[in-house]
């Protein structure tokens, strides 16, 4: 990369660029989002799109998963992903945190930090401040070599994430200046708050950056109010709106839409469409918002964007190439062929497998006196417990009411001597117990459905029993404790034991198989769980995420490239009762739509 002298300037009413005026028209797209091999086609339908910046998030959960131990492989390694993006001819605002939100489970941070018992998060409290330079030691020299005025793309950071919206301790987003300049970090610094944080997230000698959805007439005004004659960028003008498990499928109508960009522009303003093309949550990523009560996002991204969660073209896309195109100076490229979809059909399956059986599969049980969190659990090398289930075990004598007192986080199934007794979660904190005068064991299977990724709640995602459960109004005790974080190496072990012809086993929690046939040449399809209650998918030992019926999302995409060519093996999850049959679409199903303003 040949380096270069003038890199991305603020210091008057317009951003330059090798001094010469520039605007930035930016998509967000996270690389973490989207399988490794549909990079360069989301980025040529960017570019195709008139898009000129590409903007994304870094997630220290994914990158550093037990503290000291650092992944930037396969779908993290973003050294690739940057390549891909100067290939392409995109530059590149980054967002390294170490906090991104992104609904994202505890807002990209690594759980591994609430094994701390004083732990302030996004502060300059030493646990947490010593942690992020650690981070921040391996993730910045790997982008500083990318800044533009090296020879890469990078044309600006981003200084943590709307702070202002949070804005505990007052040292701290210079903290995070701090640590990015002192590591090699020379170009433009911004800010990215809403309109209620902007004065509290702004930082001297950084641009302040704004994000709304709908533009309140003295917006802009109040902007340049805090900082004088400086451009004026929507860091994120939100195209759409994210989905959690029981509400609607967020749309926003594209003319609105168009309506907003077009202002923002006649403005004279730079503006990033998040998202531009928003992927999916795979695995247990997705997080959760716990305002009046706690709503955990599904497993899709789509985001209602202008490239759909598989890739696909939407009128937005359409519209903004048409807008965008009359700012570029030269013709837009051609709008890249898509990437073909199809149906299997129907998945049979073959066998199932209960819960119970493998509990071996994970090792000897922590034995506890009392409930002990997921993430303060001895595993993982002293990490903890970062997703999935933890199942929790003891003797009981008699029955009565049983009550969680609010210490369940987020959701169990209860059983009694394997027998489910109920659900209980945030709303519904009490079983009946059958009175029975013999011992017998209480099993209670916790699901971490996500960590907040926004708001006060983020300080309090100790995930688990995180507290006493009680009988008859006395705390239980005696506790066996197991470990399932349904990883990629716990699912291909269930090969290792016997499994029972389908049919034999009809409550869950059950895993049952079978084989999805790709033909030769794999494509993307939608995996339909229609008739099933709720778990988790895997295809080929990798977790695609959850399935709920209660919606709105009803189908989970599945990359064609995640595919082996001939027979792939599914295995699932089901935490209730299954359905008779797995449905392949050509299609997704997003279930009822909900139009936002």
């Amino acid at each position: 990369m040949q380096p270069r002298k003038n890199g991305l300037a603020s210091g008057h009413l317009h951003f330059l660029l090798e001094d010469e005026p520039y605007r930035i028209l930016g998509g967000s797209m996270h690389y973490f989002r989207v399988p490794v091999a549909y990079w360069r086609d989301r980025m040529r339908k960017m570019k195709a799109c008139g898009i000129n910046t590409l903007t994304t998030y870094v997630p220290w959960n994914l990158h550093e998963p037990r503290k000291g131990k650092f992944d930037f492989t396969k779908i993290l390694d973003i050294s690739e992903f940057l390549a891909v993006a100067s290939e392409i001819g995109l530059w590149v605002i980054v967002r390294p945190g170490p906090y991104i939100c992104s609904e994202w489970d505890l807002g990209g941070l690594p759980s591994w930090l609430l094994r701390d018992k004083n732990m302030k998060l996004r502060t300059t409290y030493k646990g947490f401040a010593e942690a992020t330079e650690a981070y921040f030691d391996e993730l910045i020299p790997k982008l500083a070599k990318y800044q533009y005025t090296r020879g890469g793309p990078i044309i600006a950071f981003q200084v943590e994430n709307e702070y202002g919206s949070y804005a505990k301790d007052a040292n701290y987003m210079e903290f995070i200046k701090n640590a990015l300049v002192s590591r090699g970090i020379v170009e433009l610094l911004v800010t990215s708050d809403n309109k209620d944080g902007l004065s509290y997230g702004s930082l001297e000698g950084v641009l302040a950056t704004v994000n709304f959805q709908k533009i309140e007439p003295v917006l802009f005004s109040y902007l340049n109010a805090l900082q004088g004659n400086k451009p004026v960028m929507v860091m994120e003008y939100w195209t759409g709106w994210f989905d959690y498990w029981g509400g609607d499928h967020h749309v926003l109508d594209a003319d609105a839409m168009m309506s907003t960009i077009s202002e923002v522009l006649n403005r004279g303003a730079s503006i990033n469409l998040y998202m531009f093309h928003g992927g999916t949550n795979f695995g247990f990523m997705s997080g959760a918002l716990h305002f009046h009560e706690y709503q955990s996002d599904v497993t899709s991204y789509d985001y209602d964007a202008p490239l759909t969660e598989s890739g696909d073209y939407t009128s937005k896309y359409f519209k903004i190439r048409e807008l965008f195109g009359a700012y570029n100076g030269n013709p837009l490229p051609p709008v890249p062929e898509l990437t073909l979809k199809t149906s299997y059909g129907t998945v049979q399956l073959k066998r199932c497998l209960p819960l119970w059986d493998v509990l071996h599969l994970v090792g000897q049980p922590f034995k506890s006196v009392e409930p002990v969190n997921m993430e303060n659990l001895p595993v993982n090398g002293g990490n903890g417990q970062s997703y999935g289930y933890t199942l929790y075990e003891t003797i009981i004598f008699g029955g009565g009411k049983f009550h969680t007192k609010g210490n369940v986080r987020d959701r169990a199934q209860v059983f009694v001597s394997s027998h489910p007794l109920g659900t209980v979660d945030y709303k519904n904190e009490e079983l009946q117990i059958p009175e029975v005068p013999a011992y017998r064991k209480l099993s209670i299977l916790v699901e971490n459905c996500g960590r907040v990724n926004y708001g006060p709640m983020i300080d309090y995602q100790r995930k688990g029993i995180v507290g006493e459960v009680y009988l008859r109004d006395a705390p239980l005790r005696n506790f066996k404790i197991y470990s399932l974080e349904m990883n990629t190496t716990f699912i291909h072990s269930l090969n290792d034991v016997h499994w029972s012809e389908l049919g034999e086993w009809k409550t869950g929690p059950v895993f049952y198989q079978g084989a999805l046939h790709a033909g030769d040449s794999p494509m993307d399809t939608f995996i339909r769980m229609k008739g099933w209650k709720k778990g988790v998918v895997f295809i080929n030992g990798y977790n695609l995420g959850r399935y709920w019926d209660i919606g709105p999302q009803d189908t989970l995409y599945l990359p064609g490239p995640w595919l082996w060519p001939g027979v792939n093996e599914i295995t699932i999850l089901e935490e209730y009762e299954a359905g008779q049959t797995v449905y392949t679409l050509d299609t997704p199903i997003f279930g009822k739509t909900q139009y936002v303003d």
